[in-house]
């Protein structure tokens, strides 16, 4: 399980940077800004992505349990 959390943080992380490098508006000056816009676009993205990703692998488990 530790080992899936810290691969959906990796590709959190990953897909963060991505658009941030492809982001086109104006930056903000505030350095402490842009590590909170950061960091928060990181969180949102692997609580999404654990949201889906966790109960799909636990369901699929359970139905191979079921189907042996």
């Amino acid at each position: 399980m530790k080992r899936k959390l810290l691969n959906i943080l990796t590709v959190s992380a990953i897909i963060t940077t991505i658009g941030f490098l492809m982001d086109g508006d104006v930056k903000e000056p505030s350095m402490t800004m842009r590590f909170t816009e950061f960091f928060a676009m990181m969180t949102m993205l692997f609580l999404a992505i654990s949201a889906i990703y966790l109960p799909a692998h636990s369901l699929t488990k359970k139905l191979q349990r079921v189907r042996q």
